[in-house]
């Protein structure tokens, strides 16, 4: 895999997924490690701690602001440091990124050719537990509308259509 500094492949602007994001400033090879997630090496209790502050915060200012990432049984990366541009990488259900952990290090490695000013994204991995509190705003046509793994999309239909359901039903009896 290659590995390309910061400064000659990636830069931070506006993005119309979620504040600001990450665009390739130049075309991306598959498999390339674009960035490497940083941050501070903590403990699993301490990084729930944290987790549980920065949520409360994001519930105030409407902001989500959690970049927390699970590093192994033992330790995550708290990657809310000024010096980790990582963290501007946003979620989309149609990604063009990975995470792998190598070495005790957390990439975003490309997962397919990437184009000159395109996005850099990746799926958040987020389980079923609390969905709703994680609207997705990627706008891709794969798009399920949360932020929730792939692999548990077919649960999260059920669930949608199962309120859908009862919210058609409530209706008709008011």
């Amino acid at each position: 895999m290659d590995v390309l500094r910061q400064n000659e492949i990636y830069e931070i602007r506006e993005s119309s997924i979620h504040n600001k994001g990450a665009f390739a400033k130049q075309g991306i090879a598959k498999g390339t490690r674009v960035i490497e997630y940083i941050g501070d090496r903590i403990t699993k209790a301490e990084s729930a701690r944290r987790s549980i502050r920065m949520i409360e915060k994001a519930k105030e200012t409407g902001h989500g602001a959690v970049y927390i990432f699970e590093l192994n049984k033992r330790y995550d990366i708290d990657g809310d440091v000024s010096y980790n541009t990582a963290r501007f990488v946003n979620h989309s259900c149609n990604p063009n990124c990975e995470t792998d952990i190598i070495r005790g290090r957390i990439w975003i490695i490309a997962i397919r050719d990437i184009k000159k000013n395109e996005e850099l994204s990746y799926d958040y991995g987020y389980d079923l537990d609390d969905f709703r509190d994680h609207p997705c705003r990627c706008g891709s046509d794969k798009c399920v509308g949360y932020i929730v793994n792939q692999e548990q999309w077919g649960k999260l239909r059920k669930l949608l259509i199962k309120d859908k359901r009862k919210t058609t039903k409530s209706n008709k009896n008011t």
